[in-house]
């Protein structure tokens, strides 16, 4: 056998030995409840902090901004703000194994009748519901269901928060980014 072909099988079989451990992990408990319930606390810290942020970038935005979008066929500020308060009704309860609202009904038709939420009153007022279910979600799991993977998504904690918090920083981004567009600082710079 030449040198490159027994590097090669070295290679081949080094990373089958690899997968190896990491395909068996996923069965195991990846947090004791104790863990997964600092994690699951550290992630209602970071989803409390984004929640200050977006009601105060909601609340600064005046109201005739809010059909503003950077160009066609990109969500509007209240079409974003809408957005966010269907990811804290559905996805954030999802992302800890909890349900959305009994009368929320299937996310692609809830997302569609929330886009329809434009002024800034009934805006401001679905953030408000939508935050008080998620949180209250997120705050009522049980540790011992967060120990491992689990469903709906089959990841750990960690992975579930880092997911759903990086998705909504981006949203947060998002609507920094039009608040400036259209020359307002966000409240809580200096």
């Amino acid at each position: 056998m030449s040198t490159a072909s027994s590097h090669r099988v070295a290679f081949v079989t080094f990373m089958l030995a690899l997968s190896v451990p990491v395909h068996a992990s996923r069965a195991q408990k990846v947090f004791d409840a104790r863990g997964a319930v600092h994690v699951r606390d550290q992630y209602m810290a970071d989803l409390d902090t984004l929640h200050a942020k977006f009601v105060a970038l909601a609340t600064a935005i005046p109201e005739d901004k809010y059909s503003w979008r950077p160009a066609p066929g990109v969500r509007s500020v209240s079409e974003t703000l809408m957005h966010v308060a269907h990811e804290w009704y559905y996805y954030v309860p999802e992302s800890v194994g909890g349900i959305a609202p009994a009368n929320f009904g299937p996310p692609k038709a809830a997302e569609e009748r929330l886009k329809l939420v434009t002024k800034k009153g009934a805006v401001l007022d679905e953030l408000a519901k939508s935050w008080a279910h998620s949180k209250a979600q997120v705050g009522s799991v049980d540790a011992a269901h967060l120990t491992g993977a689990y469903k709906p998504w089959g990841f750990p904690i960690d992975q579930a928060a880092l997911a759903m918090a990086g998705d909504l920083h981006e949203h947060l981004g998002q609507l920094i980014a039009y608040a400036r567009v259209n020359g307002l600082k966000p409240p809580w710079t200096k």
